[in-house]
């Protein structure tokens, strides 16, 4: 099985990752709607919070690797998103926030500015 990093990815076809990018965070948006639907406690609360961490750390793994070309202030700006996204997600788990719609939005204004 092959395994290729992230940034090898984008390398290869940067507007691809773009696609992939918008996709999943699509994918996310919805996940989270359908939490906010069903409650903090549902199978769907679950399956977003796992998705949305899980996204989340996968981007600001990229973003902290020397491999992105992004500048340093649009990768340090979106470090700092993506850390409080997995931190109000772990609110949630916790029962201490039901701020699926803030997550949601944000990914959302991420998403729209991915070109």
């Amino acid at each position: 099985m092959y395994q290729f990093s992230y940034a090898e990815v984008i390398e290869d076809d940067p507007g691809h990752a773009r696609r992939t990018e918008r996709m999943a965070l699509d994918h996310a948006i919805e996940l989270l709607r359908l939490a906010k639907e069903k409650g903090p406690h549902s199978r769907e609360a679950v399956d977003a919070l796992h998705f949305v961490r899980s996204l989340w750390t996968i981007f600001i793994d990229d973003l902290s690797g020397s491999g992105n070309d992004l500048p340093e202030p649009a990768r340090a700006g979106l470090i700092s998103i993506g850390l409080w996204i997995v931190k109000e997600a772990e609110q949630i788990r916790l029962d201490r926030s039901h701020n699926f719609a803030g997550i949601s939005d944000i990914c959302a204004m991420i998403r729209d500015g991915l070109v």
